[in-house]
């Protein structure tokens, strides 16, 4: 199908001069000209467009790797390092200006017990993203299991966790492999923010909720012995 640029803003609600920027920056292709001053945009301007927009607003993802990204857009949700970034970045939980530790300088800066670190690397509680790259995250993930030890109980319910986790990744990569089943140049965007919300908002909601669900009923069952 084809739109007129007029169109593509009341479809995207994305102004004409940021569409025209998309185009001159490399983003967008360039549009059909019928004429000197006639020009028509195609679906895939449409899809591109709405991927744009949903990576800037949601991920903050700068025009660089975006542009990256839609050079191998080709490629499946699964191969293409490009696309799957930021993702993985997000995924990380790592702020962009966090401060970065060698293990060594790791354990020194917070003090930490090493036969407890390597307790915790073996149990998987403890997962940095490289041997040698620790951050405060797990430092903070430290200092929960000292809080456990501290009233006297073990961290077994930590364990739980890592095993439920490795269950739902598993899950959530089969969404991975779905999504690359399906996966077509009209529904690139859609992948994505099913991807994206998936992750970062159902998974959220659902065990937020049922937790919520949990507790609310021990209370209520409290209340009424």
């Amino acid at each position: 199908m084809e739109y007129k640029i007029s169109e593509l803003v009341a479809k995207t609600n994305v102004p004409k001069s940021t569409i025209l920027y998309y185009i001159r920056e490399g983003l967008l292709p360039e549009a059909k000209k019928l004429k000197s001053n006639v020009h028509r945009y195609s679906d895939e301007h449409l899809e591109l467009i709405k991927y744009i927009k949903y990576m800037k607003e949601n991920i903050g993802t700068s025009n660089e790797q975006i542009k990256y990204a839609l050079q191998n857009k080709n490629q499946s949700l699964s191969t293409s390092s490009s696309m799957i970034e930021p993702l993985m970045n997000t995924l990380s939980a790592i702020p962009v200006d966090a401060k970065h530790y060698s293990k060594e300088e790791f354990i020194q800066t917070f003090n930490i017990d090493k036969d407890l670190l390597e307790k915790l690397l073996d149990d998987e509680i403890l997962m940095p993203l490289s041997d040698n790259d620790f951050t405060e995250k797990e430092a903070s993930i430290i200092r929960l299991v000292t809080y456990f030890k501290e009233v006297g109980i073990d961290y077994e319910i930590l364990r739980s966790y890592v095993y439920h986790a490795k269950a739902l990744s598993s899950l959530e990569h089969q969404m991975q492999i779905q999504l690359c089943d399906v996966r077509n140049s009209n529904n690139f965007s859609t992948l994505w923010k099913i991807m994206f919300e998936s992750l970062f908002n159902a998974k959220e909601y659902i065990f937020n909720r049922h937790t919520y669900k949990v507790l609310f009923s021990a209370l209520k069952n409290e209340i009424l012995k």
